[in-house]
């Protein structure tokens, strides 16, 4: 089972998945274009969500960083006037300073991200989308920003003029997503957002031309006019598409066969291109995610 992440949304529903199906049988392809350096050290945000979520050590109140992480290095830093752009706990910062020094000393990001998965006792396989740097860029009136500088250090306030992924176009899937894209006939894509968490996998190189070949069901992120949470309305409508879940799906494209939108979206579904399944999305709970999950399976079971 392959599974397309980025953010929140799709670790929820990873975590019904995983009381449904067994880890192993599990691979996670995840956005990078995220990633940022942080003290020296290489931050991969949404690679890190997944890892910890798969060991059993997520802090899934906020869904980042470590249960009941510390953060004396962090606030010890702003006693000496220097803040850091991501707020990172002690332990999770050790899972940083381990990934940075696996890949100073010659490691792609999937080795090192490999190496942190075996070292946490994970059986799933958690997968960069690729191993060049990428960053999403956020284009504002008052200068160009990383996608983390507009999200955390701006708090997703400033205007939007556009959306840029530098890199991208250097970047192309790793030889390990292409070999689990490869093995599997059907590909799931979270409720992550479809502009800065999703768009970056689909914008690597060929990655399009070889979901065309699968069966690819999508969550919608959206319910009605609204994200369920974070910045993928604003990012929509600046990329021009209309924030619902017929904009997520023109977002996704022709990739896209079955698209599950959450019951109480009002939305025509005859406006959609695709095959349309209407179930309850809002994931406020294990038991919630779960039903999802199963939801979702059940859908692919027929869809064979």
């Amino acid at each position: 089972m392959i599974v397309l992440s980025g953010g929140t949304g799709t670790p929820k529903l990873i975590q019904g998945l995983r009381k449904l199906v067994a880890d192993e049988e599990i691979t996670v392809i995840v956005n990078t274009a995220e990633d940022i350096t942080v003290s020296g050290n290489h931050v991969s945000p949404d690679v890190d969500t997944v890892l910890y979520l798969f060991s059993g050590q997520l802090d899934d109140t906020k869904w980042w960083g470590i249960k009941n992480d510390t953060f004396h290095t962090n606030n010890a830093l702003q006693r000496m006037s220097f803040n850091e752009k991501l707020m990172l706990g002690d332990a999770d910062r050790a899972t940083c300073i381990f990934r940075t020094e696996l890949m100073r000393n010659g490691a792609n990001l999937t080795e090192a991200t490999q190496k942190l998965s075996s070292g946490l006792g994970i059986k799933a396989s958690i997968l960069p989308m690729c191993d060049e740097k990428v960053d999403t860029m956020v284009n504002t009136p008052q200068e160009r920003m990383h996608f983390q500088d507009f999200w955390v250090g701006a708090h997703g306030e400033p205007e939007v003029l556009d959306v840029r992924i530098s890199g991208i176009e250097k970047a192309k899937p790793t030889k390990e997503v292409l070999a689990a894209l490869e093995s599997e006939d059907n590909v799931i894509i979270g409720p992550s957002n479809p502009i800065t968490s999703i768009g970056p996998i689909l914008a690597l190189k060929g990655m399009r031309d070889i979901l065309r070949k699968k069966k690819v069901l999508a969550i919608s992120p959206i319910i009605g006019n609204a994200p369920v949470s974070g910045p993928a309305g604003k990012l929509m409508k600046t990329c021009g598409f209309p924030v619902s879940s017929i904009g997520v799906a023109e977002c996704y494209g022709d990739i896209l066969d079955f698209m599950v939108i959450d019951e109480k979206d009002t939305v025509d579904e005859n406006d959609f291109t695709v095959k349309v399944f209407k179930c309850d999305t809002l994931m406020t709970s294990v038991e919630k995610s779960e039903a999802l999950a199963q939801r979702v399976l059940d859908l692919l079971g027929d869809i064979r």
